[in-house]
């Protein structure tokens, strides 16, 4: 019984709630097209946002969840409306795993970042999920798919990791910085809402 309701303190109703409506958002980015922003030299995603917003607002174990929903959703996707990288996304470890990983790096990079400035505190944690979305799963492609992402973008396997590492740097930064953009106000709000 007692440990029944240590459970339940820990993951009431309200962490149940932020965590479908998230959820739902990542999902609706999704199947919209509206997750993805097209810039001059690659698509930007915020689909991630809503996992880096549920972390730091309500802990690293509703982040987790929901980033788990958005990798499940991820397999889906990859499964019903498959792309030349399909083969990988399909793989829990390039889809789940980094995007569980986002919720733990945003939490914990907001909580301990230096001083008291919430502004600084939460941009820093946006920015460090962001690139933990985007460089968690272009590492784990080249670790598990080097030799078939060669193939499926018509390269040399030996340029593999360039490629794969440029992408990385022309998705993410620009996404970190939408992250921040996006979350440090969110963020702000929802904590005055809550007050």
């Amino acid at each position: 019984m007692e440990e029944r309701t240590i459970i339940s303190r820990k993951f009431g109703t309200r962490k149940i709630a932020v965590v479908g409506m998230l959820s739902a958002i990542t999902i609706a980015l999704g199947l919209s097209g509206y997750g993805f922003i097209p810039l001059p030299f690659a698509k930007a995603t915020i689909m991630h946002l809503p996992v880096i917003i549920g972390a730091i607002i309500e802990g690293p174990v509703v982040g987790i969840s929901i980033g788990l929903i958005f990798g499940i959703f991820s397999i889906m996707q990859n499964i019903t409306a498959p792309t030349v990288l399909s083969f990988a996304f399909i793989n829990p470890l390039v889809s789940v795993l980094p995007r569980m990983l986002i919720a733990v790096t945003a939490y914990y990079c907001y909580k301990f970042a230096f001083g008291k400035n919430e502004t600084l505190k939460i941009g820093i944690g946006a920015a460090v999920g962001s690139l933990t979305n985007t460089f968690g799963v272009l590492t784990m492609i080249y670790f598990l798919y080097a030799e078939r992402f060669a193939q499926a973008r018509g390269i040399s396997p030996s340029l593999a990791a360039k490629t794969i590492y440029t992408i990385a740097l022309t998705n993410g930064i620009p996404e970190a910085v939408i992250a921040v953009i996006v979350t440090v106000p969110v963020v702000l709000a929802i904590r005055r809402l809550g007050k």
